[in-house]
């Protein structure tokens, strides 16, 4: 029997961000592969054009929708390994009922990986902010002082306190891993979360406004899906307690960007974002004036390790599924619309 046969689509800087050398090179020994040797992303009837007699399909960032022609014509395809984040931008939901669930194809999403980068970047937010790094570095750089009044060299910090992450995604859990060594409580509002598994986890269940009523940093780890849409409004923003701090890494819809303004504004609480609605901000934004505001663009998903995670755990997963081997970060379809 010869090798899987293997359509890999990304291009060549995708690539080169996301496999180390003898991982990719071990793909190409293990599997039959025809790759994408230039930077043009595929369209859909380049897709369509060329599935037909491939069992996988490796995708990535710039994946063209993966239209009705394109599963038409794959008539041997068995596995998609996503060597990026969220499926649901190239795989509507009408291909999904119509062919991934009654063809029983596997479709991987190295979402995971990604989320090593951003739980990383969440918890650095919470250490920065609370103890003013920032301002204390600014000072020391635009001024004369040494220190300034202004700038607390003291207060409550993210060891001991009382840590609310909204959503258990993978990015959740992840937080959660990560805060272990800070003596934090963790309470969390999920509300697909069991109170085994949340036991298993050892957080807290808690509704929505409770978590923002007695968290010292609130982190949002929520997708972007119609139910999400504006969950954090003006009611939870006001129940922050003074010197609390809001994360949000996640997605910018998920907050009422005009409610956490007026709540910034008042200079009560931080607010670190890096992901916003509109994405960018504007030049005139308020937010970028803010000084309890920091912004950073939409960079928490960034990072070697994570990037390099991606590319062994999408070869792993065509290793494991060709072996007939469960395959660690397969998608659930039968949510579809809880997907990211």
């Amino acid at each position: 029997m010869g090798k899987p046969k293997i359509l890999y689509i990304p291009t060549v800087s995708h690539t080169e961000r996301v496999f180390k050398k003898d991982v990719f090179e071990r793909m190409l020994d293990i599997f039959d592969v025809k790759i994408n040797g230039t930077n043009n992303n595929y369209s859909s009837d380049q897709v369509a054009k060329e599935i037909s007699g491939f069992d996988g399909l490796v995708t990535g960032w710039g994946t063209p929708d993966l239209n009705e022609s394109v599963f038409e014509n794959a008539n041997q395809l068995k596995i998609i390994s996503h060597s990026a984040g969220s499926v649901k931008g190239f795989l509507k939901e009408a291909v999904v009922e119509k062919y991934i669930k009654p063809r029983n194809i596997c479709v991987f999403s190295a979402n995971g990986a990604i989320a090593l980068n951003v739980a990383e970047t969440t918890v650095g937010m919470m250490i920065m902010a609370s103890r003013r790094l920032m301002d204390h570095a600014l000072v020391i750089r635009n001024t004369t002082a040494w220190s300034s009044p202004d700038v607390p060299s003291n207060g409550k910090y993210l060891m001991g306190s009382t840590v609310g992450i909204i959503s258990a995604s993978k990015v959740g859990r992840l937080v959660i891993e990560l805060l272990k060594p800070f003596r934090v409580e963790i309470l969390v509002f999920d509300p697909y979360l069991s109170e085994w598994e949340a036991g298993r986890l050892g957080v807290k269940k808690v509704d929505l406004d409770e978590l923002f009523a007695k968290s010292d940093f609130v982190s949002s780890h929520a997708p972007s899906i119609p139910q999400t849409d504006k969950m954090i409004g003006e009611k939870q923003l006001k129940l922050l307690r003074n010197g609390a701090i809001f994360i949000n890494t996640s997605r910018g819809s998920v907050v009422d960007h005009d409610a956490l303004l007026a709540e910034a504004q008042t200079g009560r609480i931080t607010v670190a974002l890096d992901v916003t609605t509109p994405e960018p901000l504007p030049p005139d934004s308020p937010f970028r004036k803010l000084t309890n505001v920091i912004l950073t663009p939409h960079v928490s998903g960034a990072g070697h390790y994570g990037y390099y995670t991606i590319g062994a755990t999408t070869l792993q997963s065509l290793e494991d599924f060709f072996a007939k081997k469960p395959v660690q970060g397969a998608v659930d379809f039968s949510r579809y619309e809880l997907l990211a």
